[in-house]
Parts: C-alpha cells; structure tokens; sequence
C-alpha cells in the first residue's frame, strides 16, 4: 500500500523527449505555499511580513537585510547599511576594505567591566534558484514566504544562512533593556566562496576571547569543532571546432542537492556526476561531439541540475544516442528516485543546427577527470558513528568558448588528509592536462577539552528548556576555525536556531525555532554579565 502524499514519476520513451507523468496526492503541488510580494510603501517604511513573533524587531531587522541584494561578492550594500545601523545609536563601528563590518556595545548598568564577548555571523548568502525562476541576485532582495510559522522564499535561497545571525546581532545591538557584557558584533564577507572577509579582518580590532558564532543550523545543538576546506579550480584551453547536424541535449533536474558539507553524507545525488556518466557513456557508444556541459554555480552546493548537449553529422547516430540516453535515464530513475524522488531527465532532438564543437580528445579529458575526481565521503570515523572525516564535492562544470573549468571544494578535518586529497587532485589535473588553482583554504577548528562558554550554553539551555544540550563536531566549514588560528587564547562556540535545506532553494526556517534561540542567546548574555 503507498503512502498518502508519495510522488511517483514514470519515464516514457518518446521521439523527442522522456515524459514526465506526476501522480500525487496534492491538489496542487503549489498550492503547499502562498506569497505576498515585499513592497515599499510611498514613505519608504516596510510593509512586513512575519508578524506575531517575539521580539518583534529581530523578525524586521530580518526583512530589511533581506531586501537588500548581499549574494558572496555583492556585499557592499549590506555592509553600508549596518555601519549606518551603527551610526544611527551611536554605536562604535569599523568597516573595512573587505566590507567587513565590527560594531562594539558597552555592557548593561553593572557589566560594563565584564570580561567583552564576541557575537559573529557572515552577512553573503549562497545564490541559488529553481529553474523557470526570474530573480536577479545581484538587483533584487528576496521575495520572503510565511506559511504555517514556516519562512521561506519564492523560488530561491532564504538567506537564513548566515542572515539569521545578521539579525540576532542587530536585536542585541538594538536592545536597551538587555543584560549584556560588552559586545562585539563581528558580520563578516564572502564566507560562502572560502571565508575570505574573515580572512581578511584584522583581528586586532577583537577584544573579546569568548566567541558565539551563530553560523550553526539545528537548534539544541553546539558545534564545537569543524572541517578546514579549500576551492580548486580546473582549467584546460580548447580550440572549438565546426560541426552541423542534430542537436542532442539532455536536461537532469530535479535533485535535492544541499550543503556540501552538512548534506555530503546523506547520499544525495550530484547532478555533475551523472552527467557526466551519461556524456561518458553516448561519446563511447555513438560518433557525436561534445557541444555544452553546464551544471552547478558554487561549489559549496551539491548539484541538482545540468545540461549537456552533444551534435551529430548523422541523424540516424543522433537517433541511437537518443535511444541509448532514454535507457540510461531509465536507469538513473530506478537507481536513485527511492532518495531522490523529484528527479528528472528530458532529452531532446533538433535537426538542421550548426554548433562549435569540442574536438573528442579535450572532451574525453574533461569527462574523465570528472568521472574520476573524488566526490561524496571517502573517509570516515568509524569510532565517532561514522563521523565524515574527508570528502570533496563537485559543484561547477562549465564548458566555455576557449576552455574547460571545474570547481570542487574538498574538506577535512584532519590537515595531513586534507593535504593528501590535495596531492590527488593535483595528480587529476597532471593525468587529464588541466591546470589546477587552489584557493579560499581555510583552517579546520580543533576541539578545546574545556570551555566556558560551552558549559555556560549547556546549563542555560538545561535551565531553559529541560533538556540537555547536544554537543557535536561538524563536517562543514566554520569561520570559528580562522578566529581561533589568530587569538589561540578564544573560548568559541557555534549555535543558531534551524535551519533546513540551506544553500538550496528549498531553504527554510521555523520561525519559532528563531524565537527560542533569541531566549537562550539573551540569557546567555545575562550569565555572562553577572
């Protein structure tokens, strides 16, 4: 017997295309969500959104950020507008070339002299939409959805990471009536592409040797460890070359996708990879060359779509690669939809098309490298319930007009593997004639045996909410790493209330989730001004 509200898809092998035929149980898969536009009355004030949570101003502090285009790269909007956050209550504030932005805060009435501590989040978000979706990340502020206490966005990433900390810090920084020592309120750039802003800050602006980074995403649980990670980028050049004939491109979306590194071991399907299986597997079996490849934009985001297309002088091979790209379709459908039950490939023909053409020995070097790349978990802790220690992730491919790229964005815990799985890609790049670039390589953040600010959230939590704190190490990549290499002396931790589906545009948060966090952050704060 199926279950209530399991979506089936079935694959039909036609001239032109694989048929999608949807059986769900919804009376409109979009009826899940409603929107209302953001819009800017006449006098500029906001018209928001989420309403009836408390505190009232942390929900807009939320809104207003996401109005403001901040995608990794684009930040300098974002940034102006906290400096003048800042400005507007007479706050210290220091911005930087990298538009990193410090903003301090005096302690309440009798925790003026108390030890400062420093709150910290990324203000970048990963910029990430569903296909169809007309959104431009570099003009346009998210379009928010509320639902069922749900946040989400129409069509593309929320931003909830990192703005969520965004705006935690502002309600803290805003709060008058807050119990506080000192704060230092870090919002830091660029942390989606390799953490360069907090690369770039000069941390002797940092007083504060007690860290709250607000970067995690589950709520009750503390990050106190993570994985150093880096970004490689292959190139090779390519001379195109003429060719006419029929046109053959395949479409696979549809996938989960998700964080590189919080998502990496859960098996999710990479879009890039099976790509390239299927390219591998029609240039070995019919007489077509490789035209396009295009799958991924970050390389922290495990790929859910990609296309390919491939030309062929005979129309009858053209035929055969149809029919060969079908069963193989087929083939994916059965291997992964139990896990990835939205997944889908269309393949199309069209005849009478003139391309330029990728000559076959840059193509085959180009699926090869990527077929044999390292990608998922390939080393595990098996004493620490298989905690991932080395995995790799390849998120861009683009074929361009005079070269080949791909980007992958391996991590570690362990620096001796990370330097090993370096040396492999290095040896890639040598077998498959690509050039290889690293950058963005940032620490990993060891686990401190003692910790103040760990016990301090583990008994406000237990007194909060009577449960116990979970204590956890993470996979993914955390700027607590970079702090920590600089002031060896810090005292750090990770929270943030949840968050699902990050780097995704499935993202969303629980909004009272948000508002539970805010309780243990304030209280927090209260214990460390007594």
């Amino acid at each position: 017997m199926e279950e209530e509200n399991v979506k089936k898809k079935i694959y039909r092998q036609k001239s032109e295309i694989i048929e999608k035929i949807w059986y769900n149980q919804y009376a409109g898969e979009n009826a899940i969500y409603t929107c209302v536009k953001s819009q800017r009355k006449e006098d500029d004030i906001m018209e928001y959104k989420i309403t009836g949570c408390k505190p009232e101003k942390l929900f807009h502090f939320f809104e207003e950020i996401s109005a403001i285009p901040r995608g990794s790269g684009n930040e300098k909007g974002i940034s102006d507008y906290l400096v003048k956050f800042a400005e507007d209550r007479n706050l210290w504030v220091h911005q930087d070339e990298a538009h990193n932005v410090v903003i301090k805060k005096d302690g309440s009435e009798g925790a003026k002299d108390k030890e400062p501590v420093m709150l910290q989040g990324h203000i970048d978000m990963v910029c990430d939409k569903r296909a169809g979706v007309e959104h431009d990340f570099e003009k346009d502020g998210i379009d928010l959805v509320v639902k069922d206490g749900v946040l989400s966005a129409d069509g593309t990433t929320l931003g909830a990471d990192n703005g969520v900390a965004v705006a935690l810090m502002m309600a803290v920084l805003d709060d008058k009536e807050l119990k506080h020592p000192p704060v230092e309120c870090v919002f830091t750039t660029e942390e989606e592409v390799g953490l360069n802003g907090a690369q770039a800050l000069d941390k002797s602006l940092i007083t504060a040797r007690t860290m709250i980074n607000m970067d995690s995403e589950e709520e009750g649980v503390a990050t106190i460890s993570c994985a150093g990670g880096l970004r490689i980028q292959f190139t090779r050049p390519v001379k195109r070359e003429g060719a006419e004939g029929s046109l053959v491109t395949v479409k696979l979306e549809g996938l989960l996708g998700g964080h590189s590194g919080m998502d990496i071991s859960k098996e999710r399907q990479n879009a890039n990879l099976l790509m390239a299986r299927m390219v591998e597997h029609l240039m070995r079996s019919t007489d077509g060359k490789l035209v396009s490849f295009a799958g991924g934009t970050k390389d922290n985001a495990i790929t859910r779509e990609c296309e390919a297309s491939l030309i062929y002088a005979d129309q009858a091979e053209a035929e055969k690669a149809e029919k060969l790209a079908c069963d193989l379709a087929q083939d994916f459908a059965d291997e992964i939809t139990p896990y990835e039950p939205d997944f889908s490939c269309e393949i199309s023909v069209e005849d009478g098309k003139a391309a330029s053409a990728i000559p076959q020995e840059d193509a085959k070097a180009l699926v090869s490298a990527i077929r044999l790349a390292p990608n998922g978990v390939y080393k595990r802790n098996l004493k620490m319930d298989g905690f991932v220690v080395v995995s790799s992730n390849m998120g861009v491919v683009r074929t361009e007009e005079d070269r080949l790229v791909f980007v992958v964005s391996p991590r570690s815990s362990v620096a001796s593997l990370q330097e090993d799985t370096k040396e492999r890609f290095r040896t890639l790049a040598e077998t498959f004639g690509f050039e290889a670039e690293y950058s963005g390589e940032y620490p990993g953040w060891s686990f401190k045996e003692e910790s103040r600010i760990r016990e301090i959230f583990k008994e406000s939590y237990r007194g909060l909410f009577g449960e116990e704190l979970k204590i956890e190490a993470i996979h993914a990549g955390l700027e607590c790493g970079l702090f920590s290499e600089a002031i060896p002396e810090l005292d750090a931790i990770a929270v943030g209330p949840t968050l699902y589906d990050v780097h995704t545009p499935d993202e969303h948060m629980p909004l009272d989730s948000c508002e539970r966090f805010y309780e243990l952050l304030k209280d927090v704060l209260a214990r460390l001004a007594e």
